[in-house]
Formats: C-alpha cells, structure tokens, sequence
C-alpha cells in the first residue's frame, strides 16, 4: 500500500516536473485562467512603466484555423533600460527580446507562466559582460511573475 501511494503522488507531481522540463524556462504554477494570469501580469507590468508590445490568444488562433488548442496565451513586453544593454553587448539577442510570457493550460487543467531566464538568453548569444543587468532582469522578473500568480 506505501508503494502505490508513493507512486500516486509521484504522478501527480509529473506535470509540474514536465511543466518546467524546457531550458532556459522559468515556470511558475498559476491558481488562475490562463487569460486571467496574463492580465494580472499585464497590468503590474503596467503599473511598473514597462512597455506591452502584444498580447497574441494562440488557442483562438487556433481556433480560427479549426485547430483545438487549451487555452495559450504569449504577452510581449520590454524594458529598454535594461534590455538595450543586452544589444549593446551582442545584437543578436534582439531575437529574444522584448521578453516573452505565456500562460497556459495543461491536460490535467493547471494553468502555468513561464518565460525565458535572461541568463539562458545571455548564455545563447554569448553575452558574459553583463551579469548586473541579468541579475536585475531576473530580480524584477521573479517579483513580477510573483505578483501575477498571486492569490
């Protein structure tokens, strides 16, 4: 019996483990809608002076293409002070900014946020001259990401 149960609640971590199983992702379980985590996240980005650039409903672009797709949604939002330092040093991660966040709902139903770490950026494009700026962007990231999925 202490086996099955072992085993049981071993599954039901998977989907957090598989959630976060993406280099360079930061994923962070969320209690809300997809819809509604990036709204929070939104307007403390807002509220902070950092720049929405998009926010893009992949299942109901999905949708209009008859394709089925829970709900997955990607905000794009940017902060020049911190990532035209990031140009500065190597142009090539323009690619990865403005920053990305996507919610989304997975087959069991929990909603997840997730972005790309500034270190993996700076480790793609071989960025090593700026670890105050990474470890700032990280800072305000964690806090802000923190904010949205807060109950």
């Amino acid at each position: 019996m202490k086996r099955l149960t072992v085993f049981i609640l071993g599954l039901c971590l998977l989907p957090a483990a598989w959630a976060g199983d993406v280099p360079g992702l930061v994923v962070k379980q969320s209690p809300h809608s997809a819809a509604e985590t990036l709204d929070r996240l939104e307007n403390v980005l807002k509220k902070k002076g950092i720049g929405i650039v998009t926010r893009w409903n992949h299942a109901e672009k999905a949708a209009g293409v008859d394709i089925p797709l829970r709900d997955t949604e990607l905000l794009l939002f940017g902060n020049p002070a911190l990532g035209s330092h990031m140009f500065t040093s190597q142009q090539t991660a323009g690619i990865d900014l403005p920053m990305k966040a996507l919610a989304w709902k997975d087959e069991n139903g929990q909603v997840w946020l997730g972005y790309n770490d500034p270190q993996y950026i700076a480790d793609r494009h071989g960025i090593s001259n700026r670890s105050e700026i990474i470890a700032r962007m990280q800072g305000a990231l964690d806090k802000l990401s923190d904010a949205a999925i807060a109950r």
